[in-house]
């Protein structure tokens, strides 16, 4: 190759989840309930957050967010996934294959570096809840939403890079119901060992060491809770269990994507579908049946609307 872009391949075509017309309606139905459930219930967090002044905390500022994550990270790939099972020719544009990729690593990024934000949060109102309005303050919770964004969107443009130079001349056929970068790769028409173990190295770095970091800090919350006060641990345990359920969620499908050597086809689908639409719905489940503060914010905000139901 001379340098320059011999790139030909317009659209590329998916092999789907399965080829099984019983299964492909059972995930149609699933898939359609976890998606609107998703939309439904991230909105409804979103909107008691910021109608509700009572929410106006650092850790619901921090929750929101996360909560409109997840309505970015559940229609990124869950919409086409939806709509390709009705169809026998599964075909996305090479432009909209990019524009999936970036998207999916934005959200993301953002995503690891929010859990770390809340991951600090945690450890600011139960090891040092004196101050813990000066240094939550509003100017820092912008400030790791700022970082969150920037990050992310650093980190997929860094992925990218990696395919602007490269031809794709032929093989179009993804193995999957969605874009992602080691697939895209595989199917350029230069030997792209070399890339594949760079974007692995660099997704799986961030991704492991962002895991990492979250890990050890509820382990020294929780140590640091149990040393100063036994009686404390039940509750401490209480607080963060909601976020270690949601950690172990998220990062669990995405380290084995990008740490294991040899994928199997159908397990990295299932992980990757486990990703597109059950942990976006389960955030909100679990946040909302485990704090009872927010729910009473959302019955407060949607009493009125009931009364005024009634009413008419």
């Amino acid at each position: 190759m001379d340098g320059r872009n011999y790139s030909v391949v317009s659209e590329l075509v998916f092999l789907g989840l399965t080829n099984s017309w019983e299964v492909q309606l059972f995930l149609l139905v699933f898939s359609s309930v976890l998606y609107v459930a998703s939309m439904a219930g991230n909105t409804l967090i979103v909107f008691s957050v910021t109608v509700d002044p009572h929410l106006h905390s650092p850790m619901y500022f921090l929750l929101a967010n996360l909560s409109f994550l997840d309505l970015g990270a559940c229609s990124t790939a869950s919409p086409k996934m939806i709509y390709d099972l009705f169809r026998k020719h599964k075909v996305i544009s090479f432009g909209g294959c990019i524009a999936q990729i970036f998207f999916i690593h934005v959200i993301g990024g953002v995503e690891m570096v929010l859990l770390i934000a809340m991951a600090f949060d945690r450890y600011v109102a139960i090891c040092k809840p004196l101050h813990y309005l000066t240094i939550m303050s509003p100017r820092m919770c912008i400030l790791f939403l700022t970082a969150a964004w920037a990050l992310g969107i650093i980190h997929s443009l860094f992925q990218l890079a990696f395919i602007i130079n490269l031809p794709f001349c032929g093989p179009n056929v993804l193995d999957s119901f969605y874009c992602d970068l080691p697939k895209l790769l595989r199917l350029a028409c230069r030997d792209t060992y070399k890339l594949q173990f760079m974007v692995t190295i660099n997704s799986g770095f961030i991704c492991v060491g962002s895991f990492l970091i979250l890990l050890i800090s509820y382990i020294f919350i929780l140590f640091t809770v149990w040393k100063h006060s036994s009686s404390g641990t039940s509750k401490a345990l209480s607080t963060l269990s909601a976020h270690i359920t949601v950690v172990f969620f998220f990062f669990g499908p995405t380290m084995f994507v990008y740490t294991w050597p040899n994928p199997n086809a159908q397990m990295d689908k299932f992980l990757a579908l486990s990703d597109a639409v059950l942990t976006p719905f389960l955030n909100p489940v679990i946040y909302t049946l485990r704090n009872k503060e927010m729910k009473t914010a959302m019955k407060r905000v949607f009493k009125p609307l009931m009364i005024f139901r009634k009413i008419s």
